[in-house]
């Protein structure tokens, strides 16, 4: 048999850190912790709640050489190697659809958008149903006046019936025309398109008197009318919605983009697709900018953020209008070179001289 062994003894057992000190509640630390509560829950609920303003963000481009854009019958086209990227705008907040505070300051931090009051950009009591009926109407007329500037830049003759949409108040036509009159004559000389107008208003001084011929229902009228300075050119004060009958059927398919600022770049395209030089030429030359009959290119909105999206759909060029030159100033990405434009015919110098790789000497914003 063997000795039984004691026990051994048992282990110490290990020791436990002391428990720390609870302080002791004051009404001073509930009052605090009550108060960064209540902070916390007021500045969630006001991330959230809805603000008077709205916000531009650089929206998408398209190219206006891409297959079926632009369709031409009627006339020979010619392919392209290079792109033509008309630009936009996405627009948040607005008419039935506020943003919230968060999404405000994430604006204000975000050097590509930019935060302005609602009816910077809507007008008041607009709907957005409203708004978007205006911006598409834009867009039609915008392309009805980029294919006539673009043809009569080609050397075609486009007919057009001027009708009288109204007049500007206390202009020398306040009081002496009527909407739904047509304009016949200028001075005397028959006016069958849009650019016979504009090249009578060329050869008159502002204040001249002019004389106008007239179609008032069954009746033909002689209105004499005082023009007014624009700048150096005279100006009737007349509202024109041109109808035109193109000598050649272009038609313009894009969806969900309204607004006239496409227009220079639709009658960059119309240009390109009719001429069999590749004037582009592999470039990508993004730009936006209204267009007029004439072949004026006006100023649009949210130039910033269109030379945001330009760049970062590859574009290395950007037709800018010239009226935009101070929006574009501390604006440019790098790697985007801005041209500007007051004219089609400038325009389209300033894509052809890209396209032979010297657009080094062309005109930038100052």
């Amino acid at each position: 048999m063997r000795d039984r062994q004691p026990a051994p003894p048992p282990e110490p057992a290990p020791l436990e850190d002391p428990a720390p000190p609870v302080a002791p509640v004051t009404r001073r630390t509930v009052t605090l912790g009550v108060s960064m509560l209540a902070t916390a829950v007021l500045a969630a609920v006001a991330l959230v709640l809805p603000t008077p303003y709205a916000m531009r963000s650089p929206g998408p481009t398209e190219d206006t050489l891409a297959q079926g854009l632009i369709q031409i019958e009627g006339a020979r086209t010619y392919e392209s190697t290079g792109e033509l990227r008309l630009t936009t705008v996405s627009v948040l907040g607005g008419p039935g659809y506020p943003m919230t505070a968060g999404q405000v300051i994430q604006g204000w931090l975000d050097p590509r958008r930019s935060v302005l009051p609602v009816e910077a950009i809507f007008p008041e009591a607009t709907t957005q149903e409203q708004q978007q009926e205006v911006s598409q109407a834009e867009m039609v007329s915008s392309q009805e006046s980029a294919t006539a500037a673009a043809l009569t830049e080609l050397g075609y003759k486009v007919p057009a019936v001027l009708d009288v949409a109204g007049t500007e108040d206390g202009s020398g036509a306040d009081g002496k025309l009527e909407e739904g009159d047509v304009i016949t004559a200028f001075q005397g000389e028959e006016v069958g398109t849009y650019a016979d107008l504009i090249d009578g208003l060329a050869k008159t001084e502002p204040g001249d008197t002019v004389t106008l011929g007239v179609r008032r229902g069954d009746r033909e009228l002689d209105v004499d009318i005082r023009t007014t300075g624009n700048g150096e050119r005279a100006v009737l004060g007349v509202f024109i919605d041109p109808r035109y009958e193109f000598p050649v059927d272009v038609s313009i398919e894009i969806e969900n983009i309204g607004g006239p600022s496409a227009g220079t770049m639709f009658a960059l395209g119309i240009i390109d697709k009719l001429t069999d030089d590749d004037e582009a030429n592999g470039k990508v030359i993004a730009g936006t900018g209204t267009m007029s009959p004439e072949g004026t290119v006006g100023p649009i909105g949210g130039i910033e953020q269109k030379l945001y999206g330009a760049a970062r759909d590859g574009a290395t060029w950007f037709l800018a209008p010239e009226a935009n030159c101070e929006q574009v100033i501390g604006n440019v990405p790098d790697g985007l070179h801005v041209v500007r434009v007051a004219t089609l015919a400038e325009a389209r110098h300033a894509m052809e001289q890209i396209g032979r790789d010297e657009g080094a000497g062309l005109p930038t914003c100052p």
